[in-house]
């Protein structure tokens, strides 16, 4: 025996791909960004409000525990003071509130036996899990957008109502104002953006973290809301537009951050300063290698570049003001016709249009009635060029960045698998366009708004058209 005793938070499985415990490392990282006067003084508050180990307490207590020494010298009575006065949690789960209560108390119960916190006369001390709800509007959550189908539950199943973003009053909850919120909240909901797909959730709990005023804040989300994320539009331009960001740092590759963890298209965390009016100081950490790009102006376009390198490059590209691409790509479903659509006929007959399908994985292509067609069909007659929707993850330049384009002759239409870049006037002209979609310039501006494997049409915004009379 080497004498090594483990952290036992670094050893716990993870819940989901989207409720991870925070690595004790990581949140070490998280603090450190902080102003570390902070931990000096005793009226100094802390709330995590998303408590999963309760990790993040656990180092804000032994930070305190430190730098309190001076001010209150009894190590009993600082503790209490600590643990009474500072430091308070919100659990997400039962489960997580013992868990929480466990890393900061030594106790599942914050007034048992075993607790190093002597002054608690309830057991959940200022860990707690106040009774929340889902209120249905219909179909969904009025707070978080939960399907009412998945998550109207019996009350002895676990409803995943998150108190913080459910109605919860956390004044009268501890009749405390939080000056520090620091957190890595649930990342997606299951089912939210309807059948099968999830939504993103994280955002609600960060802004309801602002809502409460503190004067800072610390949080651990993905990194998909910088360029993409559906519903992410307001939250993104608040974040890069308000100058509140006083440090983000930044891992492309998920793993960095959480170690065995796989999330599309990395993470993130920051440093909100309320009082704070400038710019940013990044850090990028890509591959072992830390790239740091003080004093970044978030706010210089819609979307956040990652990448410093690549700013010199777009700005002389976006000098030219030159007409982009993007006019000639159409928007989700450009027919009318959902990915799932089976209405088609795999061998031609007369007056039936081609569509361009993905079925099993398998692109194909089928034919349909012109009745079937909703949308835009005044482009059926032209040539056009067929792009998927969506590919890879894209983190990866410029391999998984775009899928392999179609050049399809008139009569023809796709499903919403793809999205349709056109009119062409001839076979050259759209072959043309795919022989520029191949580039890697092509692809590496893509890649500056493309952050997960979805490509929508405004992921094309910064790309400039060409005459299409050229290889």
């Amino acid at each position: 025996m080497n004498g090594h005793n483990p952290d036992i938070l670094t050893c716990l499985a993870n819940l989901s791909a989207d409720e991870v415990f925070t690595p004790p490392k990581l949140a070490n990282a998280m603090l450190d960004i902080l102003p570390q006067e902070l931990f000096l003084s005793p009226e100094t508050t802390f709330l995590d409000p998303v408590c999963k180990s309760g990790v993040f307490l656990r180092e804000i207590a032994r930070r305190l525990n430190v730098g309190l020494k001076d001010k209150i010298p009894n190590e009993q009575a600082r503790v209490d003071h600590i643990l009474t006065k500072q430091v308070f949690g919100l659990a997400i789960t039962e489960l997580t509130s013992l868990i929480s209560r466990r890393s900061l108390y030594c106790s599942k119960t914050a007034n048992g036996k075993y607790s190093i916190a002597s002054k608690f006369d309830r057991p959940d001390g200022n860990v707690r899990l106040p009774k929340s709800k889902h209120e249905w509007d219909e179909t969904k959550c009025v707070f978080c957008g939960a399907p009412k189908t998945i998550f109207d539950r019996d009350s002895s199943s676990e409803e995943y109502a998150y108190p913080l973003i459910h109605g919860i009053d956390l004044n009268k909850e501890f009749n405390m104002h939080f000056d520090v919120i620091v957190g890595n909240p649930p990342y997606q909901l299951r089912g939210g953006a309807g059948g099968t797909s999830d939504s993103s959730i994280y955002h609600k709990f960060v802004e309801h973290g602002f809502k409460l005023d503190p004067r800072f804040a610390v949080f651990v989300t993905p990194s998909r809301w910088m360029a993409g994320g559906r519903g992410l539009d307001e939250f993104r331009s608040n974040m890069l537009g308000q100058n509140k960001l006083r440090r983000l740092v930044d891992f492309p590759d998920a793993s960095d951050a959480f170690p065995g963890v796989q999330i599309k298209g990395g993470v993130c965390y920051f440093l909100w300063d309320r009082d704070h009016p400038g710019p940013c100081d990044v850090t990028r950490v890509a591959a072992g290698e830390t790239q740091e790009q003080p004093n970044r102006n978030l706010g210089e376009f819609d979307v956040f570049i990652r990448d410093e390198r690549a700013l010199s490059i777009l700005r002389k590209v976006l000098a030219k003001k030159e007409t982009s691409v993007v006019e000639l790509i159409s928007g989700d479903t450009p027919f009318g016709i959902a990915t799932n659509f089976a209405d088609y006929t795999e061998t031609n007959r007369s007056g039936r249009i081609a569509l361009h399908l993905i079925n099993g994985g398998r692109r194909m292509v089928g034919y349909i009635d012109s009745n079937h067609i909703r949308k835009n069909a005044d482009l059926i007659e032209t040539w056009k060029v067929f792009v998927p929707k969506a590919y890879g993850a894209g983190e990866s330049f410029p391999h998984q960045i775009l899928g392999k384009e179609i050049v399809s002759s008139p009569p023809s239409i796709c499903t919403q698998s793809y999205l349709a870049v056109s009119p062409f006037s001839s076979n050259r002209a759209a072959s043309s366009f795919a022989s520029y979609y191949r580039t890697r310039f092509f692809r590496f501006l893509v890649s500056l708004r493309k952050i997960t494997q979805d490509a929508l049409r405004s992921t094309y915004t910064w790309v400039p058209q060409q005459p299409w009379d050229r290889t």
